[in-house]
């Protein structure tokens, strides 16, 4: 594997690594602030889809990531 490669897939890992810590912190935030603040239980679903959307990006990234140095790690 190139350096160029090697720091794109360090890039992606952190990026990845953010989006996962960054999501579970605004999502807990929410689940905390929400009632607090009286919005309605449509909103918390809203949030709550949010950070699903989030991870499942975050499961497919990983997948690829893994598959890509699997197959490089193949060569």
């Amino acid at each position: 594997m190139s350096s160029h490669q090697d720091q794109h897939t360090a890039r992606q890992g952190r990026t990845l690594a953010l989006v996962v810590a960054g999501t579970m912190l605004v999502w807990m935030a929410a689940q905390w602030v929400g009632p607090r603040l009286g919005l309605p239980v449509r909103y918390v679903f809203l949030f709550d889809f949010a950070a699903l959307a989030a991870f499942v990006w975050a499961i497919v990234v990983a997948f690829r990531i893994w598959r890509t140095n699997r197959h490089d790690n193949e060569r």
